[in-house]
């Protein structure tokens, strides 16, 4: 007989950490549910406290919020008094997300980002080459270079080493890429039982983490859109959250290819996530709105931008957290006029897709 078993839920506790390690974890997760509201964090913790003991008598939720005080992850330091989470807080959600999405993938080497070209590049490769007038000295590769003396000039006590026997190590140009990720911020990222918003971020936090310490070269734009877009900084993330907005994707196409403009790097790509079709324009001064079906009108000012991305040689890659027919439909053709990519992801697998789509276009030039 098939069904099933429902037991009492008990929060996976590390032994090997303090309770304070422990609640500090659940409490991050909570600010970044919570839109970086740390009271609310905190009035969430108390519950689930008082529901699982995750606390014991010698160490409650007031020791917990004093040592967040005195380790400096909060601060009542503002001109309002309220609690606010701190730089050091802003960081370790960062790390945190960076290790749940992508600490589960295999590495890569550090620093991939290779291309085809060689030369006086950043990277040692594989490739040898007769040494030639200007190479560097750290190029040349000692022990072939050995190797080479002794075959050409045998054994003899006094050892010879020519410019002939040397050999150098071709470096590899290692490429710099610029990324816009956008974010749908429309009301329809909370609708229907189901928070979008909180993956979307993490999301977007560990790929900043990733980039700014695996990548340092390569930049990250993170913008938001709903009636309109607008740019936010990395800091600014775990405070990100939905509005009663309509889906206006042409703003925010617009602002990336913008900021893209800006960046002196040869390889530039968008990222979008979105659970939904755009709905909504802005016509002058004053916004063109439908959210029942694919409005054809908005409709061809995406396709528009999707053209002009294609011509400017920006992929714009969709992830779709969302299933139904028709955004199917339109995805499908956004993405045949851009010429980029599409993937339909749940929530859980959002993260890997991500990861692989930007390791995967590093190593290519656009």
């Amino acid at each position: 007989m098939k069904g099933f078993r429902f037991t009492k839920y008990e929060p996976i506790q590390d032994p090997e950490k303090s309770t304070f390690e422990n609640l500090l974890n659940i409490f991050l997760q909570l600010v970044t549910m919570t839109g970086g509201d740390v009271a609310e964090a905190l009035s969430w913790l108390t519950n689930l406290d008082k529901r699982y003991n995750m606390t014991n008598p010698g160490y409650g939720i007031g020791d917990f919020i004093e040592d967040l005080k005195t380790k400096g992850y909060i601060t009542e330091e503002n001109q309002k008094g309220e609690i606010k989470i701190t730089g050091k807080s802003e960081q370790t959600i960062r790390k945190n997300a960076l290790e749940e999405i992508f600490g589960k993938l295999k590495r890569a080497k550090g620093g991939q980002h290779r291309t085809v070209h060689s030369g006086q590049g950043e990277e040692k490769g594989t490739d040898r080459r007769p040494y030639a007038f200007g190479d560097n000295i750290d190029q040349i590769a000692l022990t072939d270079s050995i190797r080479n003396a002794q075959i050409n000039h045998g054994f003899a006590s006094d050892y010879l080493l020519t410019e002939d026997d040397l050999e150098v190590v071709e470096n590899e140009f290692r490429s710099q890429t610029s990324t816009v990720l956008m974010i749908d911020i429309s009301h329809s990222m909370i609708l229907y039982g189901e928070d979008r918003i909180t993956p979307a971020k993490k999301v977007a936090m560990a790929l900043a983490e990733l980039i700014k310490t695996r990548y340092p070269k390569d930049t990250l734009d993170v913008i938001v859109f709903g009636n309109d877009a607008w740019q936010i900084e990395i800091k600014d993330l775990p405070y990100l959250q939905v509005g009663p907005y309509h889906t206006n994707t042409v703003a925010g196409l617009e602002l990336a290819m913008d900021l893209l403009r800006r960046r002196k790097n040869p390889n530039k790509q968008i990222f979008m996530i979105t659970d939904g079709k755009p709905t909504c324009l802005k016509v002058g001064i004053k916004y063109y709105k439908n959210a029942f079906g694919i409005d054809s009108k908005i409709l061809n000012e995406t396709l528009k931008l999707a053209a002009q991305c294609r011509k400017l040689k920006i992929p714009v890659t969709t992830f779709m957290i969302a299933s139904d027919p028709y955004l199917k439909e339109f995805v499908k053709e956004f993405t045949k006029v851009n010429n980029g990519n599409a993937y339909y992801s749940s929530l859980k697998g959002l993260g890997d897709l991500i990861f692989e789509d930007y390791r995967r276009n590093r190593t290519k030039k656009f």
